[in-house]
């Protein structure tokens, strides 16, 4: 079994949700007593929050690097970094290290692709649906049309996810919020919506929208597994 890197703390929520999922599934798939080997590191949210805020991704960029580097020094086979909105950095974190990342878009459109759906809804933070490093991934790489909420919506959405999720508040209030917002986005056409932000699955479920909700922490962490059990 290789060794699973996680970076992450971005935020502690969504991270306990990778550890739990990932040996959950390692332990499903060889029974017995088995679970994950993983390595992590679990940087301050704060830091970096200070840094998007900033725009400075060059200074987050660091920070997760040297992180990156304690994994890989630590033993690690392969990287997860445990965040959507952190892929914005993601081609500075692999020059950094020599061991390969999984990009969180990569292992969604997987499942995208095995649900025969070609035109998704984004949800996530407004860095991930404004910048182009996640949308233009899904289109230009796996020729996935992308959906994204108006901006009055992403503002919803944006703030549920620092204001309550990263804190691990859940209000039934923002689950109707995501439900409206969703009912929009498939109103507009999309065939799937995509949670793609790593809290997101905290709130919402399946029975909260009339399409597939693919929930990118779940791809992330069964695609890690399998990397793993890979020889």
């Amino acid at each position: 079994m290789k060794t699973i890197g996680l970076l992450g703390g971005m935020s502690w929520e969504s991270t306990q949700t990778y550890y739990a999922l990932i040996n959950r599934v390692v332990n499903e798939k060889l029974g017995g007593f088995h679970s994950a080997k993983i390595v992590m590191v679990s940087v301050d949210f704060a830091e970096i929050e200070k840094l998007q805020s900033a725009d400075d991704w060059a200074g987050a960029a660091d920070i997760l690097s040297r992180a990156a580097r304690q994994i890989e020094a630590a033993g690690a086979d392969f990287l997860l970094i445990c965040t959507n909105t952190m892929h914005e950095v993601y081609d500075l974190i692999c020059a950094s290290i020599t061991i390969p990342v999984l990009h969180i878009a990569d292992t969604t459109a997987q499942r995208i692709h095995e649900l025969n759906i070609t035109t998704i809804g984004l949800l996530g933070t407004q860095f991930t649906m404004q910048r182009p490093f996640y949308r233009e991934r899904l289109t230009e790489k796996h020729g996935i049309q992308v959906i994204t909420p108006s901006l009055t919506d992403q503002e919803r959405v944006h703030a549920v996810i620092y204001d309550e999720l990263c804190h691990g508040i859940i209000r039934e209030s923002s689950r109707e919020v995501y439900r409206d917002v969703m009912a929009n986005l498939i109103m507009s056409g999309a065939e799937a919506v995509v949670l793609g932000c790593t809290e997101i699955g905290l709130l919402v479920s399946p029975s909260d929208a009339e399409v597939p909700l693919i929930d990118t922490t779940e791809s992330h962490a069964k695609a890690a597994v399998l990397e793993a059990l890979t020889s």
